[in-house]
């Protein structure tokens, strides 16, 4: 990491208690989390309006999961991609999970998640191009308003954690990384 952070044995209050409950539920603070405490009065907004989208997502932790494989492939963010693809791995295998990040149009998935992720892809790569259009479109393969707001979330708050990570310089914890080196590189982005 490039910015001095708070380290777990020097925590006090708010930023404690977040590290000792990452510490209880993953055995270790991550570097995501660790990261945020440059800013220890923005760790604790950052946790509860992630836990806000991810835990309350209307398409479910799947889906999520999808959604941040796919937008953090196109910030790109090293990070998000080893965090999300082992998390993802674990949810619904690891081969159709680089399926999916290879190409999610041909990963088995089904239509209506194939139109998520080409919405989350452009809410990543350019989301001044999404039109009235393309929600109408959402909205035909089954999609509230709720869900489309979720993944809009889901996508956009991807965005701004996997950026913020990158430039502060945190890095994906060893056992996030992939067994097979050039799946490893594949996930990977290189630091310039």
């Amino acid at each position: 990491m490039f910015l001095r952070t708070i380290e777990p044995a020097e925590a006090e209050g708010e930023v404690a208690s977040i590290y000792a409950n990452e510490l209880a539920s993953m055995g270790r603070v991550m570097q995501a989390t660790q990261c945020w405490s440059a800013r220890p009065d923005i760790l604790a907004p950052v946790e509860h309006l992630l836990h806000q989208i991810r835990d309350g997502f209307s398409l479910g932790l799947i889906n999520f999961r999808l959604i941040t494989l796919v937008a953090a492939k196109h910030v790109p963010s090293g990070y998000c991609s080893h965090v999300y693809f082992k998390a993802l791995s674990g949810m619904i295998g690891r081969e159709q999970t680089l399926a999916v990040h290879r190409d999610y149009r041909n990963a088995g998935l089904t239509d209506q998640q194939v139109a998520m992720l080409a919405y989350a892809e452009q809410i990543t790569i350019d989301a001044s191009r999404i039109s009235r259009a393309d929600i109408d479109y959402l909205r035909t393969v089954g999609f509230t308003d709720l869900n489309i707001a979720d993944i809009a979330l889901a996508a956009s708050f991807r965005n701004f954690l996997s950026r913020y990570f990158d430039a502060v310089g945190a890095e994906a914890e060893p056992d996030f990384l992939d067994g097979d080196l050039s799946v490893r590189a594949e996930l990977s982005v290189a630091r310039r």
